[in-house]
């Protein structure tokens, strides 16, 4: 073997060493990338899990409250018809009392709003006519009583019971329907204490 060939060899045993070194040393940046790769894979997956089983617990706790609140509000709708009802029921019942448990009714609510002046008072044509005997005279010492006057007027009014107080001009409305309506929130109240407490 020349010396030329000794070269030659020489030369290509340090080009072949060179070639596995940077080979070696690629495999190993290639293990190392690979490596870095499925640690931020798996850390990018974790993140995602995490992330959905956060997005699952908000959607079922949101799901859960609203849930609730239409529960509370279908709940508060039926308790508010049920109070509605029973409110419709009393004025019905009222209306529609026999003839003595009305007028008897009638009596209590004039002695609490009769005024100490001249007046009139008109009934509906319903109760004008069934109106027991002698009761203009009852009419008459109730407001005396109150230190006033009251004259039955042959004028009726559209309501379903109660009556209607005239002083001076002015009108003041004592008819069940009325009477309801302007205690409607505190019926409901009691109602509600009666039923639902």
């Amino acid at each position: 073997m020349t010396g030329l060939e000794k070269m030659q060899n020489q030369i290509l045993d340090e080009a072949r060493k060179n070639a596995e070194e940077i080979l070696e040393q690629a495999k190993k940046e290639a293990a190392e990338i690979r490596e870095a790769a499925r640690m931020k894979g798996q850390e990018e997956c974790s993140r995602i899990l995490e992330k959905s089983r956060t997005e699952v617990k908000n959607t079922e706790e949101r799901s859960v409250s609203s849930c609730a609140l239409q529960k509370r509000q279908v709940l508060l709708e039926t308790k508010q018809e049920i109070i509605a009802q029973v409110l419709e029921k009393a004025y019905h019942t009222l209306t529609e009392a026999e003839e003595e448990t009305y007028f008897q009714i009638i009596r209590k609510m004039l002695g609490k709003y009769a005024a100490p002046q001249e007046g009139e008072i008109c009934f509906s044509k319903k109760d004008l006519e069934r109106m027991p005997k002698g009761f203009e005279k009852e009419i008459q010492a109730i407001a005396r009583e109150n230190k006033g006057d009251l004259v039955l007027s042959k004028e009726t009014r559209e309501i379903g019971g109660g009556f209607i107080l005239i002083y001076g001009g002015i009108e003041e409305n004592c008819s069940f329907q009325a009477m309801f309506n302007a205690r409607k929130d505190e019926l409901s109240d009691k109602v509600h204490e009666i039923l639902f407490s």
